[in-house]
């Protein structure tokens, strides 16, 4: 159930034609086209790590815990371990260091 709620709330934000990228320095993430870009190259990350990032970006200068970037990305309460979004993290920044 929880991972159903999860795919319509992706798919919510998806459908907000409204809702406009998000420019951080050499950083372009596109919620409408689930795309993210360094400069002018494009990264490909997976779905967990393109929620991880955009909730990121969304709140620029906030910081999170562990269990609030698992309701951002995942959209409800994670039974796993929490050591998951370190896993996403470490991706994300290997995809930073590969794109610069």
């Amino acid at each position: 159930m929880a991972r159903v709620k999860a795919i319509l709330r992706r798919a919510e934000r998806a459908a907000k034609p409204d809702t406009a990228p998000i420019r951080l320095g050499d950083l372009t993430v596109d919620p409408v086209r689930r795309e993210v870009h360094i400069a002018d190259r494009a990264l490909d990350l997976r779905t967990q790590e393109f929620e991880v990032l955009f909730a990121l970006a969304s709140q620029p200068g906030r910081v999170f815990t562990r269990e609030q970037l698992l309701q951002q990305a995942w959209g409800f309460d994670f039974y796993g371990q929490t050591r998951t979004v370190d896993v996403h993290v470490a991706h994300l920044r290997k995809n930073w260091l590969a794109a610069r």
